[in-house]
């Protein structure tokens, strides 16, 4: 009986409606059976189907009735999401207003020299520029600025230090070695700046502060010490060692903790050793380790170019003009065979 009622007010209230709210209710209601079938078990509707709602609300008062599967908030917040893609879209085509942008090009130009020169500022920075042909005005080049952070790199303020002060730095470092009945050997080395020069080096058991002293004075057995000596926070480091390189006339310099970049030389002559002659043999005893060495160095001195000596050597190998037809090119071993020099035959 109230099921009949039902119909019947529903059959009543539908005969005095228009014709229109008829047609959009009942298209409103197979929109929602479509997107009801199509979208199981996930109900989510289409880039279509949520046009169709947002149009629907702009031409039907009465949309919000039959509106089962989205609320009527889901269907406002579409609406705005179009509005700020329609006007994000007119936004992009019409021609900017105001001055002209600048390019990413002369931004990164800017970060560069203000990187590369940081004492410099504004107005340094902006000649430079108009020496370069870009045509701007110094307040840009100072808005700019500002978005450059002031103190430069301290990677970089160190590198500097070392470019500028090669020829009076040397550095000191220890690396050990496994020998074959698994005891450790430390080779203790001294390498110079300028050229890369070993300017010492020795094996031994167990190093300690007097030994490292005697080392040193022996480096610089006639010739005056650099006036820099680089050396990490290892224990065998100690006050000894730093009363007597100052004693011979030298500053002690520590580099910063598990900061290996700082004594960059030495890091790469120890990772070289290793990769040329270290990584292939198997160290019998203390004395084998100290001919390895002698020989090594003998080659890394007078045969190994050196990129960071626009491929020379350290101790100056001399360049053969272009053979002619007919010479051949003869091989030298070095390290039993792991290396070899090459020279042209007479």
């Amino acid at each position: 009986m109230i099921s009949w009622l039902r119909h019947l007010i529903g059959w009543v209230i539908s005969a005095f409606r228009s014709r229109e709210d008829l047609i959009l209710e009942n298209l409103a209601l197979r929109q929602q059976l479509l997107a009801l079938h199509a979208n199981r078990p996930r109900r989510r509707l289409s880039a279509r189907q949520k046009l169709f709602w947002i149009v629907l609300r702009r031409l039907w008062a009465g949309w919000k009735k039959p509106l089962i599967l989205v609320t009527p908030r889901t269907v406002v917040g579409w609406h705005r999401a179009g509005f700020r893609l329609y006007w994000r879209v007119i936004s992009r085509v019409r021609k900017p207003g105001g001055r002209k942008p600048v390019g990413q090009e002369i931004r990164a130009l800017i970060f560069r020299i203000a990187a590369e020169n940081p004492t410099w500022g504004a107005p340094r920075i902006h000649g430079e520029l108009l020496k370069l042909g870009f045509d701007m005005s110094e307040p840009t080049v100072s808005r700019w600025l500002r978005r450059v952070p002031r103190t430069p790199n301290p990677a970089q303020r160190w590198l500097t230090f070392l470019r500028n002060h090669r020829e009076a730095i040397a550095a000191m470092d220890f690396f050990t070695v496994p020998t074959i009945t698994f005891g450790v050997l430390y080779c203790f080395f001294v390498i110079s700046h300028d050229r890369r020069k070993i300017v010492r080096c020795d094996v031994t058991r167990n190093p300690s502060s007097l030994w490292i002293v005697q080392q040193v004075r022996e480096a610089w057995p006639y010739a005056s010490m650099h006036k820099f000596l680089l050396f990490d926070h290892d224990s065998k480091f100690g006050r000894d060692v730093v009363s007597a390189v100052r004693e011979l006339g030298s500053e002690p310099l520590r580099t910063a903790y598990r900061s290996p970049w700082q004594n960059g030389v030495a890091e790469r002559w120890v990772g070289s050793c290793r990769r040329d002659l270290l990584d292939h043999v198997i160290v019998l005893n203390e004395r084998h380790f100290k001919r390895l060495m002698r020989e090594y160095i003998r080659y890394y001195h007078e045969d190994r170019t050196h990129l960071g000596l626009s491929k020379d050597t350290p101790a100056g190998r001399l360049s053969t003009r272009l053979p002619a037809m007919g010479r051949s090119v003869r091989s030298f071993s070095r390290l039993g065979g792991l290396h070899h020099r090459y020279a042209v035959a007479a």
